[in-house]
């Protein structure tokens, strides 16, 4: 028989057949040549037996053939569980990649709307700020005129009446609230950088994993045509069923290969039991079997092992002896091919089994690379994220407090603005007051000197009248006929009296009024009848009207901006026409009298006064 390679995809011929060969016509030429020499022949057959002996040795590689087909068998059990595990962790390892990445851009979401929205507060925060500061400084600037305070007092600013602890108490709230808010975000920031540390971290050992994935695949792969040779990205178990069935055909060949050297041994321990002189050769040559080989007639040989003859022996005609002779010489020739079958094939099956335990190995890890991304994330999803997901609700908390808390700081500082505007404007609308009720008391004087004048004029007449007729008729008439006939006329004398308080403010509990520190001018001191008008120069008037109408131009512009920021055009009221005359402004004077008389008044009630002036006030009687 030919010898054969032993290949994966086709399983080499089995010699067997061969060996097992009945009597044949053409095996007469070697049993004719045994028959002649006794002597020689039973050497041939001892050498026959003994080669026999010799090749059932293979039985190792058979045994081992077993042992590989029942490891490639637990190699493939536990590749299949392994890659089963690690699918399901990969499905699940994508899902917490993608919803840990989307935990981080949630929270980059809020830290960048709260940075913005803390930035533009800020802006919005230093803008009321530059205008309550510009709205100081005017106080500062604006100077109360001399005539407005008692003698010899130093000059004052209006800034000296305002009280400025109100916006310093907003400051420290406002600044607090900026602290908190900056502490939070930097906490946010620190939790952000510790996640962007993890997420790294993460990455890298997903590189790594990817590596290992590329050198498991790489080892893995067997053949172009496996699965895992056309995705070098994943391994699987597909490629081990194939090469466990080539093992199993391997093995099954094997046995019927080692079957059939048993059967060639048999033959031969027959043949040399039949030959005279060759029972005790063939019990001595039989007497240490192979472990785990059981052969029929080496058995029987034990059995006889006293006896010398070969009486036991089941007889046999010449003919079928030479016929077993001619098939013994034939086996002969190829029990040599048929080990060297055998162990090419062990020697196949051990290529197999290394390549099957690669492929396991690989499988392995890629298992344990899959376990360890798990666990990582495991770990971030039960102990950091829940302390990154934590900060950033702790950051919403706390920023959207104090967002309202700043958001109402800047509402009081705008209404304390409000107030110093409404300061500025009362002390513009009261230099008009002034200017008015000046105009007013010299309207009232030049009457009273027109009527002095006429009164005058009619005093002289009835003087002259009444001393014409006494010179007429006097020496006529008794003296006591009328006691009033010698009496000059009466004189008509006007006296100013003091007006005293308004009755809006004369109405007002007593307990309303905040005290004093001083007077300009006592109603008893005034000369005036207690009507005291400063004397203000023309100049410092029409400066008050300049400072009203700019002021009243930028609120106007103020406004349009906002209605039109807004979208409501409808609401944009004009400006309102400063018109009026107030003697000694000059024609360009046209200030809103209507509008300042009344923050004039509104400046001066006491609800409105106790909220930011202190010490001395500028007091009208």
């Amino acid at each position: 028989m030919s010898q054969s390679s032993a290949k994966t995809s086709s399983p080499p011929q089995s010699k067997s057949e061969s060996i097992e060969l009945g009597p044949q016509g053409g095996a007469g030429h070697d049993s004719r040549l045994l028959a002649k020499e006794p002597k020689s022949q039973l050497d041939t057959l001892i050498s026959y037996l003994v080669a026999a002996k010799r090749s059932l040795s293979s039985i190792y590689h058979v045994s081992r053939a077993d042992e590989i087909v029942n490891t490639a068998r637990n190699a493939l059990e536990e590749s299949v569980i392994l890659s089963a595990k690690t699918g399901f962790l990969r499905r699940g390892q994508k899902n917490e990649i993608r919803l840990l990445y989307n935990v981080r851009g949630e929270i980059e979401n809020i830290s960048h709307r709260g940075r913005a929205e803390f930035a533009g507060v800020l802006t919005e925060l230093d803008d009321v700020d530059d205008r309550l500061r510009q709205t100081l400084d005017k106080l500062r600037q604006t100077i109360v005129h001399p005539s407005f305070r008692p003698e010899g007092e130093e000059s004052k600013s209006l800034h000296d009446f305002v009280d400025e602890r109100g916006v310093e108490e907003l400051q420290v709230i406002l600044k607090a609230s900026i602290d908190r808010s900056t502490a939070a975000q930097a906490q946010l920031d620190t939790s952000s950088s510790s996640f962007d540390e993890e997420l790294r971290a993460l990455q890298h050992a997903l590189g790594r994993y990817r590596t290992t994935m590329e050198l498991a695949s790489s080892r893995s792969s067997l053949s172009a045509s496996s699965p895992a040779a056309s995705s070098p990205g994943i391994v699987t178990p597909s490629a081990i069923p194939p090469m466990l069935r080539s093992l199993e055909s391997h093995a099954q060949e094997m046995a019927d290969l080692l079957e059939s050297l048993v059967h060639h041994f048999d033959r031969c321990v027959t043949a040399v039991k039949h030959t005279e002189g060759g029972g005790a050769v063939a019990r001595s040559i039989t007497g240490d079997m192979p472990q785990g080989l059981t052969v029929p007639h080496t058995e029987d040989t034990a059995e006889d092992a006293d006896s010398n003859s070969n009486d036991s022996v089941d007889p046999m005609t010449d003919s079928d002896y030479q016929d077993m002779l001619g098939v013994l010489t034939k086996d002969a020739a190829e029990a040599e091919d048929v080990v060297l079958e055998i162990q090419e094939r062990s020697s196949e099956m051990e290529t197999i089994l290394e390549s099957i335990i690669a492929h396991r190995d690989s499988v392995i890890t890629v298992y344990n690379a899959t376990t360890e991304i798990f666990d990582h994330l495991s770990n971030l999803a039960t102990s950091r994220l829940p302390e990154f997901i934590s900060q950033a609700h702790a950051f919403t908390h706390v920023w959207n407090e104090e967002h309202e808390r700043i958001r109402t700081g800047m509402a009081d500082l705008a209404d304390l603005r409000s107030l110093y505007v409404g300061f500025l404007d009362a002390y513009d609308g009261l230099i008009l007051e002034v200017s008015r009720r000046k105009h007013m008391r010299q309207g009232i004087e030049r009457i009273l000197r027109e009527t002095r004048v006429k009164l005058d004029q009619l005093y002289e007449e009835d003087i002259n009248a009444r001393e014409a007729f006494r010179v007429e008729q006097g020496d006529y008439l008794p003296s006591d006929i009328w006691p009033g006939l010698g009496r000059a006329p009466m004189r008509i004398k006007f006296s100013k009296l003091s007006g005293g308080r308004l009755p809006a403010i004369a109405d007002q509990d007593d307990a309303d009024e905040v005290p004093v520190e001083g007077t300009a001018i006592e109603d008893e001191q005034s000369g005036e009848g207690g009507d005291y008008i400063p004397d203000l120069p023309k100049h410092i008037v029409d400066e008050a009207i300049a400072r009203l109408k700019a002021r009243a131009r930028e609120d106007s512009g103020h406004l349009s901006a906002y209605v039109l920021a807004n979208g409501d055009r409808s609401k944009v009221e004009r400006p309102t026409t400063l018109t009026s005359n107030v003697p000694g402004s000059g024609p360009s004077s046209t200030p809103l009298i209507s509008q300042m008389m009344n923050k004039t008044y509104l400046f001066l009630q006491p609800q409105i006064r106790r909220v930011f002036l202190i010490g001395s006030r500028i007091l009208l009687p």
